[in-house]
């Protein structure tokens, strides 16, 4: 308790500017310019920019995105699919009786 009654005899102190993002990259140093290249390098692939490699990622999102929407609506896609594949019989049979 000694030392936060020191504190409040000192009286009313001024809080220090905050740092404004050019003044912490300087701080940080080459940890904010590697970040910067790995940035660019997923950008290029994402992009194509590294040939194949850019394609493959770019598969790779897309294929994980269809099975994660297969697997969030996965009965429902399957009703759809089905009362489509229904409907086009039905529509077959129909046009060969006529």
């Amino acid at each position: 308790m000694a030392k936060h009654d020191e504190l409040l005899e000192q009286g009313p102190r001024e809080a220090p500017e905050p740092k404004t993002a050019e003044q912490h990259s300087k701080k940080l140093g080459l940890k904010t310019a590697g970040g910067v290249v790995a940035g660019g390098g997923v950008a290029a692939a994402k992009l194509g920019g590294v040939g194949a490699l850019g394609k493959f990622f770019f598969w790779i999102f897309a294929w994980n995105g269809i099975r994660g929407a297969w697997r969030a609506g996965g009965w429902i896609a399957l009703a759809v699919v089905l009362a489509l594949l229904a409907g086009f019989l039905v529509w077959q049979a129909r046009r060969q009786q006529s």
